[in-house]
Order: C-alpha cells, then structure tokens, then sequence
C-alpha cells in the first residue's frame, strides 16, 4: 500500500490585510481521520517546508483535536517536507487542502506541481478541497494539457468568496480561473458538501467536503 502525499500551504497573510491565514485545519484532519483509519500512511509537504501557517484552529471539533493530539503526525504536519524531498514513485495519491493562504502559494509551485503530474500519469489520483484546487490551475500532462481541461471539478465558489468578504483581498476568484483552465466546474449552494469526481480526479468545494473528498479518495484508491 502506497503512501498519500498531503500538500499545505506555507503562505500565512491574507493580502496585506494583515489578516492570518495558511492551512485550513479541519482540511486536513478529517480527511487524515478516514484515510489513515484506512491503512494508508500520509506525509506532508509545503512549498517552504518545516512548520506551515495555521488556520480554523479549532480543537472543539473532535476530530481536529484527535489529529493535533496525535504525536507522530503532530511532528509530521508542524515539520512538512520540502518538494526537493519528495519521491513521487512512493505516492499512490496526492491531495491539497485548502484554507486561503492556498491561493497565494500553491498555484505558481512547479516542483509540487511537478510531483503532482508524476503521481497522475503512474495512475495514481490528484484530489483537492475548498482552495486547494488553486494548486490543480497550472499543472500540465506531459502531453501539454492542462489536467482540469475538460474534466468536472470543484471548489470553492465566488459566491462563498463572497459572503466571506474576501472577493477583493484574494488574487483571483477560484471557480472563475478553473473555468478559464477549461475545467466543468460544478457547485452547490454555500457550505454545502459537494464532491466531484472525473476518474481519478476528485474535488471538494469548501470545509463541508473535506470529509468526503477522503472517502471518495479511499474508495478511488480500493478500486
């Protein structure tokens, strides 16, 4: 059983607002919980490595706390690694969360991006949640196309972006650039869980979904 390689931003301001951000918590932890119930094992990389911005610190979800308070990958998300670290042969997913400082970061990184096309074409499955599908907007096939061209996707939408009032403070609007990257973009309303999956590309559209992309992720990686 192969491992699942989790990316986090290591971005941790929201424009020059002042405002933090980075990694959105329950992103991570409520995929972990499925995917390592599982069998599977995950390590973690960001653009910078070492310890990544935190956002959604919220230890009154259960399963937040469940995840910080576990010493193994406590040490393994507060020391991510490096993309110079990464073997892309030893990954049979790759699977970006989200939270804003996402859109920052994650877009323009090659070598992760590079990693990502890897896992894709050994027939390994990308996945993304809320602002993570950010990282998917320039990664390339080998044969050139972009990965999300023609493919149903997901994430959070300009309508959330609105009613978080960050439409003016974020680089770009998100479902706006999937589309323009030819991919089917697909929503539902505001904070509802919504997943879409085109083979072995599976997307989430805000905190709602991450829970499901993970089951969707572990019933890809059963098949």
């Amino acid at each position: 059983m192969k491992k699942i390689l989790f990316v986090v931003t290591s971005h941790g301001t929201k424009g020059d607002t002042g405002e933090k951000t980075g990694y959105y918590l329950g992103e991570v932890s409520h995929p972990w919980e499925v995917l390592v119930d599982a069998g599977y094992e995950i390590d973690f990389v960001s653009p910078k490595g070492g310890n990544p911005p935190v956002d959604g610190f919220d230890l009154s979800d259960p399963i937040n706390k469940k995840f910080w308070e576990n010493k193994q990958y406590h040490e393994k998300i507060t020391h991510t690694l490096t993309p110079e670290q990464i073997n892309p042969a030893d990954y049979s997913a790759i699977f970006y969360a989200g939270g804003h400082g996402a859109m920052w970061d994650l877009p323009n990184n090659t070598k992760i991006a590079d990693i990502a096309t890897k896992i894709y074409e050994q027939n390994g499955i990308v996945a993304a949640v809320c602002h993570g599908p950010a990282a998917l907007l320039n990664i390339k096939l080998s044969s050139g196309k972009y990965l999300i061209d023609g493919k149903k996707v997901n994430g959070f939408s300009n309508e959330e972006e609105e009613l978080v009032k960050l439409t003016q403070v974020v680089p770009f609007l998100l479902e706006d650039q999937l589309k323009q990257r030819g991919g089917i973009y697909e929503k539902s309303a505001p904070w509802q869980n919504h997943v879409a999956q085109d083979s072995r590309l599976i997307t989430g559209q805000n905190p709602q979904s991450a829970k499901a992309v993970g089951e969707a992720l572990k019933k890809a990686l059963q098949q």
